[in-house]
């Protein structure tokens, strides 16, 4: 059964279709909606570090150092009190120094829905931070607000399973989705997850299914915060 949802939906697979192109990525209209869009999978420390002129925060610090402090890194990581975007930068920077980290810590949950007007794209992080774009490149973001944190949390629970049972994705993310295509993007502390399929497949799926309700449910209650 597991074999049979790798294959349907491309998670924890090789595929090499549509990969002739790098991050970052612009599949929106406006250019400060691709800024937030490549944002959400932190595939680019740099684009995280203050620019010239600016103090940096104390992560900005921890994050840049030359030559890195691993200690401070192990601890910027394992701080469960800080952003997911920011822990999985920690714990990228740990990979990349060849350094031990463990596995399976689910970070980020991303689903991108392509939609006749362009792309639905909804964010959740381990701390309760939300962000949506639009198809429109209208974008709404919220930091752990107690109405929405039930939700995000349901939304990790569904996608703890996948995580448990497939791995990280090895090479550079890939193109949006399109053609009726969903992705699931998992930000872990071992990297970073992703797979797609057609959305009657993934909603009929037992380990997806579940996730793609969830993430329908918070996108919902995020559209209604962000009308009000």
């Amino acid at each position: 059964m597991l074999r049979k949802f790798l294959a349907a939906v491309g998670l924890g697979s090789a595929a090499t279709g549509g990969r002739d192109v790098n991050p970052p990525y612009a599949p929106y209209s406006e250019s400060a909606a691709n800024d937030i869009y490549n944002l959400l999978f932190c595939d680019d420390l740099s684009a995280f570090l203050p620019s010239a002129g600016r103090a940096p925060a104390p992560w900005q610090v921890v994050l840049s150092s030359e030559p890195p402090n691993v200690l401070t890194l192990v601890s910027l990581a394992d701080d469960s009190t800080q952003e997911g975007r920011i822990r999985y930068l920690a714990y990228a920077r740990l990979r990349a120094l060849a350094q031990v980290v463990p596995a399976k810590r689910l970070l980020g949950v991303i689903v991108e829905m392509p939609m006749p007007g362009g792309l639905d794209t909804l964010a959740a992080y381990s701390e309760g931070g939300v962000r949506y774009i639009n198809h429109t490149s209208k974008l709404a973001a919220f930091e752990r607000l107690p109405s929405l944190e039930p939700h995000v949390q349901r939304l990790f629970a569904a996608s703890e399973p996948v995580v448990a049972r497939i791995g990280p994705w090895h090479e550079p993310r890939r193109p949006p989705p399109k053609g009726g295509q969903v992705r699931l993007t998992f930000l872990v502390s071992d990297g970073l997850y992703s797979g797609e399929g057609p959305m009657a497949t993934m909603q009929r799926d037992a380990m997806a299914g579940p996730v793609i309700q969830r993430a329908g449910q918070l996108l919902q209650a995020a559209v209604a915060l962000a009308v009000k």
